[in-house]
C-alpha cells in the first residue's frame, strides 16, 4: 500500500468524514485507524500496535523524550493559564473598553487585527497565538465572530512567515535551497538572494494577506462565514452552537475584576513576545555554527524551548499582578486548572493530527504525489501550475507545509534543471504557495489548529469558513502561474492574480450593498 494511489485513503476519508460529519476527533481517529490497518495489510492486531507506537513516539522516541513535542504542549497549557490570569484581571475587559473608543468600527477592528498579524512574522506558531491574545478582547467587543478572527490569524501568519526571510519559515526553507543548490549544480543563484526573488512569484501567500485586509473592508463575507458574522451581530454569540472543541474561551468562566487595568493584559503578552524572541535569538545563535547572522540564528533557533520559556515568564508575570490586585474573588488554584483546561481540546486534536501525520508519512502518500510530478513529461511552461497543485494536495493530505517544502523543493530543481531553467524561481515559489494553501484548506494543520485555538474558536468552523478565501486565493494563483509559465513573465501574472482576488471582492461587496438597498 505505501507509495501508490491507495495511500491516500486515509487523507482522503479523514476529509470526508470532517465535512459530513464536522466532528474533528471522530475523523481524525478513523484515519489514524484505517491508515494503520493499511500499512499492516489488514493485519489487525499489527495495526493496533501501530497506533499505540505511534502514540507513544510523540513522547518518547528512541528511548529518549520527545522533548520538542513535550514543550509545546507545555507551551499551550501555559498559554491557557495566562490566557485565565489575564480574563479573570479584568486587562481584557479594560483592554476591549479602551480599544474600542479607538477603534470605532468592526472593519477597522478587523483591519488591525490583520496588521497585528503582518507585524509579528517571526514564526507561525507565535503569531497564531500572540496574535489570538491581543486582538481577542477588541474583536469581541465589536462582535466579530470567532471564526472571522481565526481566519485573520491563519491568514497572517503562514503567508506572512513564508515570504519573510527573517523568521523560522524563511531560515529553514533557505537552509534547504542550500543543499538542493549544491546538489543540482546550480551556482548562479544564492540561496538567500533567490529567496527575496521568489517572494513576488509567492502567488497564493501574497493573494490571502490581501484577502484579509479586503475582507475587513469591503465586508467579503463568503459562505458559512456570512452565517457566523449575522449571528454575531444579531444574537451577540460569537461562536455559534458548535462550542465543543473550542480552546481558550474562558467568557463564561470568571466575573472580570472591575479593578482591572490595561496594563494587566499588555504587560503579560508583552513579557511573552519579548521572552520568546530573546530565547529564540540565544538559542538560534548557540546552536549556530561558524559566522552568526540573523539568518544562522532563525535557521538554528529552538521555537518550542522559545515558546515554552516566554510563556512560563508571561505566566508568572500575570500570576505577580493577580496576587497584587485588590478585589480578587477568584482564586489562583481554579485559574490555574480552568486555563489549563480550556486548552485540552486542542491539545486532543494536535495529539491525533501528530498521529496521522506520522501515519500517512509511513504511507509514503507525499513520496507518491511528488512521484506524480518527477515522471510526468508535461511542456515545462506548465511545471508552476503543476508544481502548485501537487504541493497544494500534498500539504492538504498529510497537514504539514515543512514536509511539503522538504519533498518538493529538490523536485522542482532538479526537473527545472533538467527542462527550463527560467521556471526555476517560480516552480520553487509555487511549491511554497501550494503547500501553505493546503496547509489552509486541511483540520490537521498545526498553524490551523493554533490559529483556531488562539481565536478561541470551533476548528472545524474555522476550516470550513477558511475555505472559500483560500481556494479564491489559489484559483487566481493558479491562472498567475499559468500566465508565467507560458510569458516568463512576473509583473503581468502578479497583477492578474491580484486584479482577479480585488476585482471579486469589489464585485461582491457591490451586489452585496445593491441586495441591502433592494
Amino acid at each position: 500500500m505505501e507509495g501508490t494511489i491507495y495511500s491516500l485513503i486515509p487523507a482522503v476519508l479523514m476529509l470526508v468524514l470532517v465535512l459530513l460529519t464536522r466532528n474533528v476527533l471522530l475523523s481524525l481517529g478513523t484515519g489514524i485507524v484505517v491508515g494503520a490497518i493499511l500499512i499492516h495489510d489488514f493485519a489487525i492486531w499489527e495495526a493496533i500496535k501501530e497506533i499505540v507506537v505511534q502514540f507513544y513516539s510523540l513522547f518518547i522516541s528512541d528511548n529518549t523524550l520527545n522533548i520538542g513535542n513535550i514543550l509545546l504542549l507545555s507551551f499551550l497549557l501555559l498559554l491557557g493559564i495566562m490566557t485565565a490570569f489575564l480574563q479573570a484581571s479584568g486587562g481584557s475587559r479594560a483592554f476591549g473598553d479602551w480599544m474600542i473608543k479607538r477603534v470605532k468600527s468592526r472593519s477597522g477592528a478587523q483591519a488591525m487585527s490583520a496588521l497585528l498579524g503582518v507585524i509579528i512574522f517571526i514564526d507561525d506558531y507565535f503569531n497564531s497565538l500572540a496574535v489570538g491574545q491581543i486582538a481577542r478582547p477588541l474583536t469581541d467587543r465589536h462582535k466579530i465572530s470567532r471564526a472571522k478572527l481565526a481566519y485573520i490569524i491563519d491568514s497572517t501568519s503562514a503567508p506572512v512567515t513564508v515570504v519573510s526571510p527573517i523568521s523560522s519559515w524563511g531560515a529553514y526553507i533557505i537552509g534547504i535551497m542550500g543543499g538542493i543548490f549544491a546538489a543540482n549544480g546550480v551556482t548562479s543563484l544564492e540561496p538567500l538572494e533567490a529567496f527575496i526573488k521568489m517572494i513576488p512569484f509567492n502567488f497564493y501567500a501574497l493573494g490571502a494577506i490581501i484577502s484579509v485586509f479586503l475582507v475587513a473592508y469591503l465586508k467579503m463575507d463568503l459562505g458559512p462565514m456570512q452565517k457566523h458574522e449575522t449571528r454575531a451581530m444579531e444574537t451577540g454569540d460569537l461562536i455559534g452552537p458548535n462550542k465543543d472543541n473550542v480552546s481558550g474561551d474562558l467568557s463564561d468562566v470568571f466575573t472580570p475584576n472591575k479593578n482591572g487595568r490595561i496594563y494587566h493584559l499588555l504587560v503579560p503578552i508583552a513579557v511573552l513576545v519579548i521572552a520568546t524572541v530573546s530565547s529564540m535569538m540565544i538559542t538560534g545563535a548557540m546552536a549556530a555554527e561558524g559566522d552568526i547572522s540573523i539568518l544562522t540564528i532563525f535557521a538554528n533557533t529552538n521555537v518550542n524551548l522559545s515558546l515554552f520559556i516566554g510563556g512560563a515568564v508571561a505566566v508568572i508575570t500575570s500570576y505577580l499582578f493577580h496576587i497584587r490586585q485588590a478585589g480578587q474573588s477568584n482564586s489562583t488554584v481554579k485559574i490555574i486548572l480552568e486555563g489549563m483546561k480550556t486548552m485540552l481540546p486542542a491539545i486532543y486534536i494536535l495529539l491525533l493530527a501528530w498521529v496521522i501525520g506520522s501515519i500517512i508519512g509511513e504511507l509514503k502518500t507525499g513520496e507518491y504525489l511528488a512521484g506524480i510530478v518527477n515522471n510526468s513529461s508535461l511542456n515545462p511552461a506548465f511545471l508552476p501550475f503543476l508544481f502548485f497543485i501537487i504541493a497544494g494536495f500534498m500539504a492538504l493530505a498529510t497537514g504539514t507545509s515543512w514536509g511539503t517544502f522538504g519533498i518538493m523543493l529538490p523536485i522542482a530543481v532538479e526537473v527545472t534543471a533538467i527542462t527550463d531553467m527560467e521556471m526555476l524561481l517560480p516552480s520553487m515559489a509555487a511549491v511554497l504557495a501550494g503547500a501553505v494553501f493546503g496547509d489552509h484548506c486541511t483540520p490537521i494543520s498545526d498553524t490551523t489548529i493554533l490559529s483556531s485555538t488562539g481565536a478561541g474558536a470551533n476548528h472545524i468552523d474555522h476550516v470550513m469558513t477558511q475555505l472559500p478565501y483560500a481556494i479564491l486565493s489559489a484559483l487566481a494563483a493558479a491562472v498567475g502561474y499559468l500566465i508565467i509559465g507560458f510569458t516568463g513573465q512576473i509583473v503581468l501574472p502578479l497583477l492578474v492574480t491580484m486584479a482577479i482576488i480585488i476585482g471579486f471582492a469589489i464585485l461582491t461587496h457591490f451586489l452585496k450593498t445593491t441586495k441591502a438597498k433592494h
